[in-house]
Order: C-alpha cells, then sequence, then structure tokens
C-alpha cells in the first residue's frame, strides 16, 4: 500500500526550510516544542523550546512567528509521521498493521493533547491534517475489516474516536495506558 501524497506533506513541506543549517534549527526546534509541550502543556515558556533546541529565541521567532504557528507545525508534523507509519505497517498482517498504527496513534494523540485546545478545529491546517490522517489509516482499517478481524458494527472514525478518548484520560504511567487500549482494541476484534 502506498499512502499518495496528502495534505499535510504539502503543508510540511512548505514550512520547513531549504537551507541545510536553517532546517537543521527547524527540526531541533519541531522537535524540542513536541517534547516541551508534552511536559509542561500548551503555556510552556517558548524560551525553554528554543533552550532546548540549542538556538536563540530569535531563531524560534525567525521560523514560528507566533505560538500558534509554532503549534501548527508541531501537529502537522506528528500528523505526517503518523501518516508515514501507516504505509511502513502496510505489508504486515490486516490487524497487525491496524494495531501497529493505532498504538503510534496513541502516542501522536498524547502530544496533540497539549496543543489541541489551542488548535480551531475549523483552521485549514486542522482540516487538511484530518483529512490525511483518515487517508493514512482508513485502508488498514478497511484491509482488517475485509479480512474479518474488526467487529462490523464500527466504522474507523468510531474507533478513532474510542482511542482519543482513551488518551484523554490520565494514567499512573504508559504501561496501564497500554494495558487499557489493549482491552479496548480486543473488544473491537472480530469474534473468530
Amino acid at each position: 500500500m502506498t499512502v499518495p501524497q496528502l495534505p499535510v506533506d504539502e503543508i510540511v513541506a512548505a514550512q520547513r526550510p531549504y537551507r541545510r543549517d536553517a532546517a537543521r534549527n527547524y527540526d531541533a526546534l519541531l522537535s524540542a516544542a513536541r517534547e516541551v509541550f508534552a511536559e509542561s502543556g500548551a503555556e510552556a515558556p517558548l524560551e525553554d523550546i528554543a533552550r532546548r533546541a540549542g538556538v536563540g529565541i530569535a531563531t524560534l521567532y525567525r521560523n514560528f512567528p507566533t505560538r500558534r504557528h509554532l503549534f501548527e507545525s508541531v501537529y502537522a508534523d506528528e500528523v505526517a509521521a503518523l501518516c508515514r507509519v501507516a504505509e511502513g505497517v502496510a505489508a504486515l498482517e490486516p490487524w497487525e498493521a491496524l494495531d501497529s498504527w493505532l498504538r503510534r496513534f496513541v502516542g501522536y494523540s498524547v502530544t496533540k493533547r497539549a496543543i489541541r485546545e489551542a488548535m480551531d478545529d475549523e483552521s485549514d491546517i486542522f482540516q487538511a491534517c484530518r483529512e490525511s490522517m483518515y487517508r493514512a489509516g482508513g485502508p488498514l482499517f478497511d484491509r482488517a475489516r475485509q479480512a474479518g478481524r474488526i467487529r462490523t458494527d464500527i466504522d474507523f472514525d468510531d474507533l478513532l474516536r474510542m482511542v482519543a478518548g482513551i488518551t484523554a484520560t490520565n494514567f499512573l504511567d504508559d504501561a496501564q495506558r497500554d494495558r487499557v487500549l489493549g482491552v479496548a482494541l480486543d473488544g473491537v476484534r472480530a469474534v473468530r
């Protein structure tokens, strides 16, 4: 399965600088922002992000003029990575492919939760990311359904909402979250 060019790919490509040193700083800022937002929430000081990336605050603002630009870039980058995972797991057995993708979706959701409140559901970036995510993960769901591995009374949107609901809960640790996710996914499987 090859994932076609997705709207989020265009967004990510348009935002990333071409010069090698500028691209390296941009990538370091995205990585640092992802970590800092996950640890400290959406209101984390931008200076902490710049420091963790090893750049000055002016470099951060040159790449991301506002906090919202940074949120949107982190969000789009996470969705693009999630879409690449869909392509990477597509050769696996249908249930294993979907399960692998959903577990990566959980990691994406944890980061997304930190910036979700700052995002506008109607923004072009949010809509492009949502479309890309559905176009990447939907075929994995369809393939598992065609193989008889998923209950017939749910659809892909139901599944994503269930997993997103799980990730919205605070757990004692990642192991507990993974156990709860496993129980929920067992409920999605078709009885054989």
